[in-house]
């Protein structure tokens, strides 16, 4: 019997990090899937999670707990393959070190992942964005700063661990303001700024604290870093606000991947080539910007009007003898 907890730990402590590359937030995650499965198998068998042996996470127990995600916690089809990708990389990590668990890796390794929906993309119209880089007031400390923030998502198309890991050594606002991005998969690429969204950075550098030894651009009301949680909520507040100047705002489910949607849709509108917003999102694969184009309609519209529709022949419609029609309905 192998020691499960060694190997886990070994897994997400070593493995993923320092091996791997992977960052702090598929960490975290991974660690969660872990935390939720170990607790769902510890139930089943009645032990505590420490006492588990990796054996005992077999291809039953693993299907019994995806089916578990979806009917019990109620979690979408993407978010199981989300846990079952995990629970994957973990049994390929212990293919190489424990050879007598090569069938049991194959066998979970086989379990195939869910299909999805592939749903339209969801975005905010340029009115519906500017009234929530309206929405912060100015004239207070945490206001200068939330602007400063939706501004630099929205127009650099960041993800939301781009933007709290930003640290000031990677802005530059001389007289070609730009940004350098440490993506996600360890990628990096560099943003230019448009001038409103260098002003709003400015000004939020202008009254950040100078106190603290922080290197994050974005601190919360503690001068610490600011939190992905912390955002949501900054970003949940004014699309409140936001909300009164634009009514349609009330209808759509606004997250901080909303902000990086809406800039994709923006710059794809405005410049028509969809390797700029590849590059400007830093996407590894251009397939990964390919669902923009399905949600915009301009796209499509050229097409359809680039395009000569073939003439109908008119015919000429003859009423049914309603005699005819009667004997027909009886016989």
């Amino acid at each position: 019997m192998n020691n499960l907890a060694y190997y886990l730990s070994m897994f997400l402590r070593e493995y993923l990090p320092c091996e791997r590359g992977a960052s702090q937030h598929t960490c975290e995650a991974y660690a969660y899937t872990f935390q939720l499965l170990l607790c769902f198998a510890a139930q089943l068998s009645k032990t505590q999670p420490s006492k588990l042996t990796l054996e005992y996470l077999d291809v039953s127990l693993i299907i019994a707990f995806l089916n578990h995600l979806e009917k019990k916690r109620r979690n979408s089809s993407r978010t199981r393959n989300a846990r079952l990708a995990a629970i994957k990389a973990f049994f390929r990590f212990l293919e190489y070190r424990i050879p007598s668990c090569l069938d049991q890796a194959r066998r979970i390794r086989v379990i195939p992942m869910k299909k999805v929906d592939e749903k339209l993309v969801n975005y905010l119209t340029r009115q519906e964005m500017q009234a929530l880089l309206n929405a912060p007031d100015l004239r207070t400390y945490s206001g200068i700063r939330d602007r400063a923030m939706l501004y630099l998502t929205y127009a650099a198309g960041l993800r939301v661990s781009e933007l709290v890991g930003l640290r000031l050594d990677q802005l530059t606002l001389n007289s070609v303001p730009v940004i350098h991005v440490y993506g996600k998969g360890r990628r990096e690429r560099v943003i230019p700024l448009w001038r409103e969204t260098a002003a709003a950075l400015r000004a939020w550098i202008k009254v950040r604290s100078k106190t603290t030894m922080v290197l994050e651009v974005f601190l919360n009301s503690q001068d610490n870093p600011m939190t992905r949680s912390g955002f949501e909520y900054i970003l949940s507040k004014h699309v409140e606000v936001a909300k009164i100047k634009q009514s349609s705002l009330a209808k759509k489910r606004v997250s901080p991947h909303i902000l990086r949607h809406t800039c994709a849709m923006h710059t794809l509108q405005a410049t028509h080539d969809i390797r700029k917003v590849s590059l400007w999102l830093g996407h590894a694969d251009i397939k990964s910007t390919e669902v923009y184009l399905r949600a915009d309609p301009s796209e499509k519209l050229e097409a359809l009007i680039a395009g000569n529709p073939l003439s109908l022949r008119r015919g000429k419609f003859k009423a049914p003898d309603k005699l005819l029609a009667m004997l027909k309905s009886k016989s």
